[in-house]
């Protein structure tokens, strides 16, 4: 062979995919993924289909080199730990896990099996990690809140909804990290500094949300802020519906709540986080330990508006906050 010819071949063979070169004696890996979404719903399709996709790109193909086994609690606590058992059961390399609740579920399994979580607020009050930089145990990951997150929700529903002075904050304590304090710490001290009035306002069930948002709904100048909570992904339409129904301006922590009909939202990307989940389980498959993993909070926030629901409401959008929206649902 000529020497040109052989050093085209090295950069064919250098350019293979490496699912490709993955499968060359390698063995099926199994991931076990639990979530306390509902199967049939489309955000959670699509930002699981990004974690999918992700492991592509590091060379983990379905049918191919692993095995992936979903699990959907559809916002019932109670399934998620019976799922839990169920995972453990199939004796996965990995666990993936994108809620508080669906993480707390199989922390209280296992305390080996390694395990990825994203979008969880509070890993080291939850008892997850013993720090971000340095989990130390079976857990890693990428969190979805940071305290200033809290202030600055006040600021734009008073910004966007400027007579807003009661603010009730929508959360179910069973899911809910540190049953709804973690998030109310912050809130309470910027509605200080904003002369806003903060009431909690917990829901155990669905049902409890409609007689909680029509009776503070009675009063004035209130505003809603539906806090991070598997609960609230889970029964947004009956909250958006609700919010709608009884001229409540509310803020929202992911954009699809937007899209869905809400008004506005500020949080992270909740796809782009099962992406990037995607590299910890990468990571692991080949061998790192998630103790020395550490856990990514977030940097980036996008803030949605939608102005068709501010119309509605009697709202008008400012300008300036329209400039700063990362996208702006007509």
């Amino acid at each position: 062979m000529r020497r040109r010819e052989f050093v085209a071949l090295i950069g064919v063979a250098a350019a293979w995919p490496i699912a490709a070169r993955a499968q060359q004696g390698e063995r099926m890996r199994r991931i076990g993924v639990l979530t306390i979404n509902a199967e049939d719903d489309p955000e959670y399709r699509a930002s699981i289909a990004q974690f999918v996709q992700g492991l592509a790109s590091f060379g983990w193909t379905e049918e191919r080199n692993i095995q992936i086994d979903h699990r959907y609690a559809a916002g019932d606590v109670e399934r998620m730990h019976v799922f839990a058992k169920e995972l453990l059961g199939l004796a996965p390399d990995v666990l993936f896990t994108s809620s508080t609740p669906a993480s707390v579920a199989l922390w209280r399994e296992t305390k080996s099996i390694p395990t990825v979580f994203a979008q969880v607020s509070d890993p080291i009050g939850e008892g997850f990690v013993a720090s971000l930089a340095r989990p130390g145990g079976h857990m890693t990951g990428l969190t979805n809140f940071e305290p200033s997150l809290g202030g600055k929700w006040l600021e734009i529903l008073r910004e966007i909804a400027p007579a807003v002075s009661r603010v009730a904050l929508l959360f179910n304590p069973q899911t809910s990290p540190g049953g709804g304090s973690f998030y109310s710490r912050p809130i309470e001290a910027a509605a200080a500094a904003l002369g806003m009035q903060p009431i909690a306002m917990p829901v155990h069930a669905v049902d409890d949300v409609e007689p909680a948002v029509k009776s503070f709904a009675r009063d004035p100048n209130g505003g809603l802020v539906v806090l991070s909570d598997g609960f609230s992904v889970v029964n947004r339409k009956v909250i958006i519906g609700l919010a709608a129904q009884h001229r409540l301006p509310a803020i929202y922590f992911f954009r699809f709540f937007v899209t869905d009909g809400g008004l506005v939202s500020y949080g992270v990307d909740r796809s782009e986080s099962f992406r990037r989940a995607a590299a910890y389980v990468d990571r692991i498959l080949r061998g790192a330990k998630p103790s020395d993993l550490p856990v990514e909070a977030p940097t980036k926030f996008e803030l949605v508006i939608n102005v068709k629901t501010a119309k509605a409401l009697g709202l008008e959008v400012p300008p300036s906050l329209l400039a700063r929206a990362d996208e702006v649902v007509e």
